[in-house]
């Protein structure tokens, strides 16, 4: 919405204001007493340009809309820039005005619709996520998910059961699992030495994974086949991983809950409109007619 021109309009800011790298700003804070606030507030006015007036209030507004690597440049510095860049920029919307074209004042119209659209639907997504909230969500995905056993395995894969018998001779006498992986595997955990690393099951096909679910650690199988050819594996380890806990998942529940909650609001608020579609006839192909906006 109204950040992507903010964004550009700052860097214009920092490039007329000769800013230098931030990592060459780090100072100590220096203690400062509280500023005064005038007694307009938000209202209270830093411009005129033309008579139209610049207040403070959109100073503020401009600065709190700033990617966060330019509200770590100094207040005096970012005062003096934002001020110049609105000052600027009445200027030259003053110059343009009784001159937009129809593309440009519709353009406008969708930024304030996409504007006060997140707007409505900012406090709905904060107020969607609470305590109570993400302890419903977490509750309804995770509590009855019982303790997974993972298993960490390496295995060799060859084309026939004759070469995978041999290779399990070489085992047997003493061979070096890996190194035979990285002489006679044919797939990418070859380089690796076969190593698969942890996986549970339902990951791997069916034959592999009950020969791996039946093997003791440090164990060797047996030829496995499966439809990517002769397997010997290679149990190394096994674990128990616990089912998340709220914490470890509270960013993700929390997204969807808001998505949730931004969904429901959206169908609430279009459901309750009047809503009128006369247009629902036309050529789509019309969105790509450009000219019929040279008016």
């Amino acid at each position: 919405m109204g950040k992507s021109v903010t964004f550009a309009a700052i860097l214009a800011v920092a490039a007329a204001l000769g800013a230098v790298p931030l990592a060459a700003q780090e100072t100590t804070p220096a203690e400062t007493s509280a500023p005064t606030i005038p007694q307009d507030g938000a209202d209270a006015i830093v411009a005129v340009v033309n008579g139209t007036p610049i207040t403070l209030g959109h100073m503020i507004v401009l600065r709190a809309n700033l990617p966060a690597q330019y509200q770590a440049l100094p207040d005096e510095t970012l005062f003096n820039g934002i001020l110049n860049q609105l000052i600027q920029q009445a200027a030259l919307a003053q110059s343009v005005e009784g001159k937009t074209t129809l593309r440009d004042r519709l353009a406008m119209e969708n930024d304030q619709r996409g504007y006060l659209s997140g707007v409505a639907l900012q406090g709905v997504a904060s107020e969607a996520v609470t305590d109570a909230a993400l302890q419903k969500a977490y509750d309804a995905k995770f509590e009855t998910v019982a303790d997974t056993k993972e298993y960490h395995a390496a295995h060799i894969l060859v084309k026939t059961e004759e070469e995978a018998k041999d290779i399990k001779a070489q085992l047997d006498a003493g061979g070096d699992f890996a190194d035979l992986a990285m002489q006679h595997s044919s797939d990418g955990a070859a380089a690796g030495g076969g190593d698969l690393g942890w996986f549970s099951q339902g990951m791997m096909v069916k034959p592999f994974e009950d020969a791996v679910v039946a093997m003791e650690v440090g164990k060797i199988s047996d030829p496995v086949q499966t439809q990517f050819g002769w397997h010997l594996i290679q149990l190394q380890e096994t674990r128990i991983k616990a089912a998340p806990t709220l914490d470890d998942m509270r960013e993700d529940l929390a997204s969807e809950i808001e998505q949730a909650a931004v969904e429901a609001h959206i169908k609430t608020i279009t459901d309750s409109a009047k809503i009128e579609r006369p247009g629902a006839g036309f050529d789509p192909a019309l969105m790509r007619d450009l000219s019929l906006l040279d008016k």
